[in-house]
């Protein structure tokens, strides 16, 4: 008897990527053209248009006579969309924006009369299960994952925990299948396909799941016919076009027979494409920065119950261009440098929303220079504000030129005058609960501070050097450089690098404050790295600023901090939520890398959000997304220099991932920086002190 496969015909809608975002759309007009004439005809039954709204939007901007078309296919449940506004990367975005791009994603979907959902992430390197209370939250019970799966059959329950699960279906061999569209005689097809469903086939039942489609391919016009011969050829096997909510009807109950709890990363079977996550570390870090800069803009609005509405529609237009900033290609950094430039400006254009809403709430509500709001949870230390006046009372930081905000936010002043003034940055200190109103506090007690050329401390947490070492506590930090031959999906480590480990050239105090005290030193490796560290008074947070001009590329330059025992776990930010990873500190990915064809190395990195903690110390990133563990050492990325989209002898992956563009930009030579804040504690710390760096005080 033959077992029945149902065919989904989609495809894989990236934006943008190895082409700019109106190149791909005027591609997208000739592709979704085509397919709505074969729904229309008939001679497609379904179309599933890869889990995202954002491409039905982009084609409709240009297409509009073709709205009620596309409303009546959904209605007759020919066509899906949905339910995501953008297919985004799961690790790198904040629990905020993965709400909002379901609830854009939903509320546009339904408008255009669908109701059927499944929670769609064909292609994204790996799956975090912190997506699951998400979905469910919004009545999606059911998710199509591929990338991370290892051995796990193609119907399985997952789940954060036995209490926290959903139906989740595994793509085996993933979503690209085009063999009935390719430029092969009809048994070759046949040939072809038999030896895809065979390979599906040990991983599932008696009824098979197989995608017809791909990256930003169409539809043969003559599907239906070339299935039909397909299936003629085929002893074992029976193809019809369906949907996917065909197929979950008639394998639902087999889902609870296999349970897999965590998260989806083994790159046994298929890619997980780890480097992505240290590809073009100045994306992570606008990324990290507007998000946390746009979430400001909205608590405040809601704050001001009488702003509340005033600014709904453009905080949804903001979150448009940064949720299509994290669409996985592009958040990933393995575009076309004019893809990224493009991101850049998306990030900026949020910022400029973000910021202006901002100002212009507190002008509307009087809120001067010397208040702040908090608009999370409560808050004690210090606070930098900005102003045209010259305070006393306070640590002055920094001065520059710029013009009085008021200029922009009262309508009844010229926006554009001679009026350049200095605008002086300063510090002061503040104790605060959540939603409240204050002063800024000027210096009310002396600071546990001190500082020398060769050391900084306070009663909390002290670095020093010497020796050419820098120790914090028992803790060594070091600078290393490491070998990289890979490209933007992946490290390409040499087997015989120990890399290359900084040294110290000089150090000193760079000021004493009230409040903030910093030294500064500088790092030699080949490059010079100008460290500075400050600290705060009474602060348990030692911060850092490294800038430097890249001049080289083709390696990895990290911030190691050796511990002192082997890592065998750590804790992590993942979509707002610390979760444990267990490593083994024994292997090295550089003595094992792969010899065969169609392999990627196991490696000992992993992504983060804003923070990871082990073996007593956290760090706090700001737009450092990725670590690696070896022995008793956490290395943070701090720059990944390569130059290339996909390198076809990547030493770490056997089988292109991409075209093998040559980039520029991806070298990321010139000027450089890097920032994050350590901190000597437990595990359980390390969320309020990510809340700490990253407060909501505006």
């Amino acid at each position: 008897m033959k077992k029945k496969v149902i065919g989904f015909v989609h495809t894989h809608w990236d934006r943008e990527w190895y082409r700019e975002f109106e190149i791909f759309r005027m591609r997208l007009l000739r592709v979704f053209d085509n397919i709505l004439s074969l729904l229309e005809s008939n001679k497609l039954p379904s179309f599933y248009f890869d889990g995202q709204t954002s491409a039905i939007e982009d084609y409709l901007e240009i297409r509009p006579e073709k709205k009620d078309i596309i409303k009546k296919l959904i209605s007759e449940k020919k066509l899906f969309i949905g339910p995501f506004y953008c297919l985004i990367d799961e690790f790198l975005t904040d629990e905020k924006v993965i709400r909002k791009n379901l609830e854009i994603g939903l509320e546009y979907s339904k408008k255009m009369g669908c109701k059927d959902f499944i929670g769609y992430f064909a292609d994204t390197f790996g799956h975090t299960p912190n997506f699951i209370p998400i979905l469910k939250e919004h009545g999606i019970n059911t998710a199509i994952v591929w990338r991370g799966c290892g051995e796990i059959p193609s119907e399985f329950t997952w789940g954060i925990d036995e209490n926290t699960t959903i139906d989740c279906i595994n793509l085996v061999r993933g979503y690209f299948n085009d063999y009935i569209s390719a430029d092969l005689d009809i048994d070759k097809k046949a040939e072809c396909i038999k030896s895809e469903l065979d390979k599906i086939a040990k991983y599932s039942g008696d009824v098979l799941l197989m995608p017809i489609g791909g990256d930003h391919l169409g539809v043969h016009s003559d599907i239906k016919n070339i299935v039909n011969e397909v299936n003629k050829r085929l002893d074992d096997y029976e193809i019809e076009l369906g949907s996917l909510f065909d197929y979950i009807e008639l394998v639902k109950d087999n889902f609870k027979q296999y349970k897999y709890y965590g998260e989806l990363r083994d790159n046994s079977k298929t890619f997980t494409l780890q480097g992505s996550y240290s590809s073009r570390l100045d994306l992570k870090r606008l990324n990290i920065e507007t998000t946390h800069l746009l979430e400001k803009a909205d608590r405040l609005r809601k704050y001001f119950k009488n702003e509340s509405n005033n600014y709904e529609r453009l905080i949804n237009y903001a979150y448009k261009f940064l949720l299509q900033n994290q669409a996985h290609d592009s958040i990933y950094g393995c575009s076309l440098d004019d893809v990224h430039k493009e991101d850049i400006v998306r990030y900026k254009k949020v910022q400029q929303i973000a910021n202006t809403i901002i100002d212009e709430i507190k002008f509307n509500n009087n809120i001067t220079d010397t208040e702040i709001i908090n608009l999370g949870q409560d808050y004690k230390g210090t606070v930098e504000f900005k102003t045209t006046k010259k305070l006393k009372g306070y640590q002055l930081i920094n001065t520059e030129m710029g013009f009085e905000k008021s200029l922009l936010t009262d309508t009844l002043k010229v926006p554009v005058t001679e009026d350049y003034t200095e605008i002086y940055t300063y510090l002061g200190q503040i104790s605060v609960k959540d939603n409240e109103r204050k002063k800024i506090q000027t210096i009310k007690e002396e600071t546990d501070v001190f500082t020398s050329d060769k050391c900084i401390g306070n009663s909390k947490i002290f670095l020093s050097i010497e020796n050419n070492e820098i120790k914090i506590g028992n803790y060594k930090l070091k600078f290393v450089d490491y070998i990289d031959n890979g490209d933007s999906y992946n490290e390409g480590p040499d087997e015989n690098d120990k890399g290359k480990l900084g040294s110290i050239i000089n150090s000193k105090v760079l000021y004493n404050g009230e409040i903030r005290s910093a030294i500064h030193f500088q790092i030699d490796l080949g490059d010079i790295l100008n460290v500075v560290v400050y600290l705060d008074t009474q602060s348990e947070l030692l911060n850092f600023k490294i800038d430097w001009v890249n001049t080289y590329t083709n390696h990895n330059l990290q911030v190691v901090i050796e511990t002192n025992e082997k890592i065998y776990n750590t804790y992590s930010e993942d979509t707002n939520i610390i979760i444990k990873r267990e490593f083994n500190p024994d292997y090295d990915i550089r003595k094992n890398l792969p010899k065969t064809k169609g392999l990627e190395a196991k490696n000992n990195t992993a992504p983060m959000q804003r923070g990871v903690w082990t073996n007593g110390i956290g760090v706090i990133s700001k737009g450092l997304t990725q670590y690696e563990i070896k022995g008793n050492n956490i290395g943070i990325c701090i720059l990944r220099s390569t130059d290339i989209l996909s390198n076809p002898k990547n030493p770490a992956r056997t089988t292109p991932a991409g075209p093998p563009i040559m980039l520029n930009d991806l070298k990321q030579l010139g000027e450089n920086q890097a920032e994050f804040s350590i901190y000597i504690g437990d595990d359980n710390e390390l969320k309020p002190m990510i809340n700490k760096v990253y407060n909501f005080i505006v």
